[in-house]
């Protein structure tokens, strides 16, 4: 198929890249012209595994290409996916103006269109978004109406930073809202590429609600996992021993039960308040999603004041931080426990030296000031403590040989990386 991707972040050039990989053609929209040419020359604009490689070779075969040219875009493809961000309010509600902005354009678009076009929302929104905010929007910036002139759906995405392309090329289920099987026929058809996987047609509002339940439910099992890990602690039980068991009853499974500094990203600090914010407005009062956001903030914040018991004064102390990003395998620090930890040791006077395999650069933007290390032995040198804050694979491979390069001998296990058998003295968070 001919498809238009709106949006280069994650979410959407993971997903144009993947379509084109199933061989689809593929066009991508992006406002930032810098950002076009840069997927234009084969360099993606984020770090993502796979993503550069699979690039390239689309590029090379001509099933992708990126412009900033919405109305070409649109005037030789069959549907288009919006994939832009809907980030957080200060009251936890999601900011619409990006998607209302394309909704608009994309309405424009169509006015002179003159065939039937689908229009996919594959950002992350609240039910009702799609039918009341996008729907009156593309109507009435086209003067046509939904199921003739155009049709429209709502396709959540379940990619994991770090691991996206290979979620989408390999997804668990697909999930098509429609309002008309005309439009859901479309979508379905994009997906005829993937073998094997189940699809569910439904609802828009089920479609977007299927999105907020799925990442509410796994912060839920991380910050129930924090706090039995913290009472673990206390007792002098191994929390992840516990977790191996509890992980084999089939009912509850082993994923997302890894104890540790908490959840971070774009994604599950940001859904759970949205749906939060979503149900206060509808009169709910969602008292157990509150205390799992309530639980990982004080979760991020756990490493410091551990540290700060041990190490009362922080005043001069150099301290390593090694990890930023929220998770491994991306450059991504949005929402990272690592962004609390630094501002709380810098708060306390602590000489903050960091290092992070792919995400200093972002960092850096938050943090100018803090020393930034070329790789973890540099960190180390001389450090009175260490705080590992992201599980990279590198990090697993650390020995008491390097940690020998250190002043102290506080280390503080925010993961469960280092391996016992090549490092023998460390603390872990919450066992």
């Amino acid at each position: 198929m001919r498809i238009c991707i709106i949006g280069t972040g994650y979410v959407g050039l993971c997903t144009g890249v993947g379509f084109a990989d199933k061989g689809n053609k593929v066009t991508c929209v992006d406002v930032v012209s810098e950002k076009v040419d840069k997927i234009n020359n084969g360099q993606a604009p984020i770090y993502e595994p796979g993503l550069g490689e699979k690039l390239m070779e689309a590029l090379g075969n001509g099933s992708i290409r990126a412009t900033t040219d919405l109305k070409e875009a649109i005037a030789e493809t069959e549907l288009c996916f919006i994939s832009v961000p809907t980030p957080c309010k200060d009251d936890g509600s999601i900011e619409l103006k990006y998607i209302r902005t394309v909704a608009e354009s994309v309405g424009s678009v169509l006015k002179d269109l003159d065939r039937y076009y689908v229009v996919v929302v594959k950002s992350t929104v609240v039910p009702g978004t799609t039918e009341d905010v996008v729907l009156p929007l593309i109507e009435q910036a086209s003067g046509k109406k939904v199921g003739d002139g155009f049709g429209l759906c709502m396709n959540p995405e379940f990619l994991r930073e770090g691991y996206a392309l290979n979620d989408f090329l390999n997804p668990d289920r697909i999930v098509i809202g429609e309002i008309e099987g005309r439009a859901g026929d479309v979508v379905r058809e994009a997906y005829e590429g993937f073998e094997n996987v189940p699809i569910m047609r439904t609802a828009i509002k089920t479609a977007e609600m299927i999105k907020y339940t799925a990442n509410s439910l796994l912060a839920t099992k991380i910050s129930f996992s924090n706090e039995i890990g913290n009472i673990c602690k206390r007792l002098g039980i191994n929390v992840y021993d516990v977790m191996k068991g509890v992980g084999l009853d089939s009912r509850i499974s082993g994923k997302f039960l890894r104890a540790g500094c908490g959840f971070g990203g774009s994604c599950f600090p940001k859904d759970v308040a949205a749906i939060v914010a979503r149900a206060r407005v509808a009169g709910i009062d969602p008292g157990l999603l509150q205390q799992v956001l309530d639980t990982n903030r004080e979760q991020r914040g756990l490493m410091a004041e551990q540290l700060k018991a041990r190490m009362p004064s922080l005043e001069n102390r150099r301290v390593a931080i090694l990890g930023l990003a929220f998770n491994p395998n991306t450059d991504d620090i949005r929402e990272s426990p690592a962004i609390e930890i630094v501002g709380k040791l810098t708060k306390e006077g602590a000489s903050v030296a960091a290092y992070d395999p792919r995400a200093m650069e972002n960092m850096k933007k938050v943090f100018p000031d803090v020393e930034y290390a070329g790789d973890a032995k540099q960190a180390l040198s001389g450090a009175d403590a260490c705080l590992i804050v992201t599980d990279w694979d590198e990090f697993k491979e650390l020995s008491d040989e390097d940690f020998a390069l250190m002043k102290g001998d506080v280390i503080i296990e925010g993961r469960k990386t280092l391996k016992p058998e090549r490092v023998k003295k460390f603390e872990g968070i919450c066992w």
